[in-house]
């Protein structure tokens, strides 16, 4: 499923599993004044708009089709991945790079379907249950990007381990200082749990816990894979922090009913880039920038002749 929301809605596709095993097909996928009239997941990093790297790692996981939950002012997204076959031709003529770019969401369909009230992120995973169905499915937040190195991505081992372990739930976590785990989602691992294997179970999960009370400093990096049961445990959710319903708290009554909530690390040489504020969006930027195989080398020199004139 993907969704494409406001502040802290998944704005990222939702999309049932990969086509390993018992195929996980599907996945769910919010800066003023940059964002006034476009959603945040379409601001540029690098030569890409954001969602487009999350739809790219979909893909590449094996995800087929792709579900954007929107909302007002989302229509930029809708309009980016629609195919624009006279462009391709001009593209393709001219021996264009930047056509590679275009067709790389090819054999993926998407849908749409728009969250029409702000009443949070687990209310946006809601809308996709008919779509899904009785199949696990992916949900990413369009306003991440996860960047992976090596054989085997974050979110395909993410498939793997959950299809493996037959879990209501598994998601994504990543080390925060832990002066700052109050910024975030943050789990409690169970007690015997071993970090350093693939999968490991949770014994609890908290939003923005109170400084000081978090029960790790492990946060929730916006990957999830889930089986149906997580419509039931968000019927089943109160209002949180804003009178919104948090995926967090639904994820938990998963873990109250005893089910199979477990976490993937993110490894080394694999990095979360939220576009959430200033801040983090130009670290972002500057980071994929410097990657560009054309234009990296140059951005370099560039930022090394710039760092002596200050």
């Amino acid at each position: 499923m993907a969704s494409a929301g406001d502040q802290d809605r998944p704005t990222s596709p939702i999309s049932p599993s990969s086509p390993t095993s018992s195929a996980i097909r599907k996945a769910g996928t919010r800066l003023l004044p940059a964002t006034k009239a476009q959603p945040k997941e379409m601001l540029p990093v690098g030569r890409k708009p954001t969602v487009q790297y999350v739809v790219e790692e979909l893909a590449q996981a094996g995800i087929t089709q792709v579900l954007f939950v929107t909302g007002r002012k989302k229509t930029s997204i809708e309009d980016h991945f629609d195919r624009d076959p006279e462009l391709e031709r001009r593209l393709a003529e001219s021996n264009d790079e930047q056509r590679q770019d275009l067709i790389t969401s090819r054999g993926v369909s998407f849908f749409y379907t728009r969250q029409s009230v702000q009443a949070g992120n687990a209310d946006a995973v809601r809308q996709a249950q008919e779509f899904v169905g009785d199949e696990p499915f992916v949900v990413a937040f369009g306003d991440t990007i996860i960047k992976s190195e090596g054989r085997q991505s974050l979110l395909q081992r993410m498939i793997h381990t959950h299809q493996r372990a037959g879990a209501a739930c598994t998601l994504a976590v990543e080390e925060v200082p832990a002066d700052e785990a109050f910024r975030y989602g943050v789990v409690g691992p169970v007690a015997d749990a071993d970090l350093s294997a693939d999968a490991f179970r949770l014994a609890e999960l908290v939003e923005k816990p109170d400084k000081g009370t978090a029960p790790s400093n492990l946060a929730i990096a916006p990957r999830y894979v889930f089986d149906r049961s997580i419509f039931g445990a968000i019927d089943a959710t109160l209002p949180g922090r804003s009178g919104e319903l948090w995926l967090t708290d639904s994820i938990e009554i998963l873990v109250k009913q005893g089910l199979a909530v477990q976490a993937t690390r993110l490894r080394d040489g694999e990095r979360r880039y939220d576009i959430g504020t200033f801040e983090t969006y130009f670290k972002a930027f500057i980071d994929f920038a410097l990657s560009d195989d054309r234009y990296g080398y140059m951005i370099r020199q560039y930022l090394i002749w710039k760092a002596d004139q200050i």
